[in-house]
C-alpha cells in the first residue's frame, strides 16, 4: 500500500491554505504575512532586550534604508524592497550559514513563494536585477546595524562581513518591540506604500 502524500501546505489564520510548493497568490494575505513575520525572530532571537527583534521589523527598516540609498524610488520599488523577506512568513528567517548549507532547493521555494506574494500585491513576480542589488546593500546594512546594536557584534567584525556604512547615511536607533507592535509597524507601513 502506498503510503499518502506528504502534506505541503500551511494553514493561516485567515483560513487560507498556502501550497508551498505551488503557491497561489489568491491565497496569501497581507494580514497573514504580517502576523507571521512579526512572529520570526531575527539572529535566531540572539538580540538584547526585552523581545527578539522581528523580521517584521528588519523588513521596514530595509525599505527605509533603501529610500536613503536611493530617494527617488517609487512607491511599487519602495513595496518590494518592504516585501524583500516576505516568504519569511511561511518559511522562517534561516541564517545565511544554514542557508547555505541546504543548498539552492530552499532558495527555488523561496523565490517560488516572492513571486506569489508579489503578484498578489501587483508586483512583478520578478525582481529586476538593479532593485535586487540595492535591496542586498540595504539589507547588508540593516544587518551591520543589526548586529552591533542589538546582536553582540563589534563594530569591525560586522564591518568585515556586511560592510561599513556609506557616509553621512542616517543611523537608525533599533529598539525591539513586542509582538503586536512588530506586527502594526509592518502593516502601517504596507498600507501607507500601498495605497499611494
Amino acid at each position: 500500500m502506498a503510503s499518502p502524500p506528504k502534506r505541503a501546505w500551511q494553514r493561516m489564520l485567515s483560513g487560507r491554505r498556502l501550497d508551498l510548493l505551488e503557491p497561489s497568490p489568491l491565497d496569501i494575505e497581507i494580514a497573514d504575512i504580517a502576523h507571521g513575520l512579526a512572529r520570526v525572530a531575527r539572529w535566531n532571537g540572539q538580540t538584547r532586550g526585552a523581545h527578539a527583534f522581528s523580521v517584521a521589523q528588519h523588513c521596514v527598516l530595509v525599505e527605509r534604508l533603501t529610500a536613503d540609498l536611493n530617494p527617488r524610488l517609487s512607491r511599487e520599488a519602495r513595496l518590494m524592497a518592504l516585501l524583500h523577506d516576505a516568504p519569511e512568513y511561511v518559511v522562517g528567517d534561516l541564517i545565511s550559514p544554514f542557508k547555505a548549507a541546504i543548498g539552492m532547493d530552499y532558495k527555488e521555494l523561496e523565490l517560488k513563494l516572492q513571486a506569489a506574494i508579489h503578484l498578489r500585491f501587483g508586483l512583478p513576480a520578478l525582481v529586476p536585477a538593479s532593485l535586487a542589488a540595492l535591496f542586498k546593500k540595504a539589507d547588508h546594512l540593516s544587518a551591520f546595524h543589526e548586529a552591533t546594536q542589538l546582536a553582540g557584534f563589534e563594530e569591525a567584525e560586522a564591518r568585515r562581513l556586511f560592510g561599513a556604512p556609506p557616509k553621512g547615511l542616517r543611523t537608525p536607533r533599533l529598539t525591539p518591540l513586542a509582538t503586536a507592535d512588530a506586527q502594526a509597524q509592518f502593516l502601517e507601513r504596507f498600507h501607507r506604500l500601498a495605497a499611494k
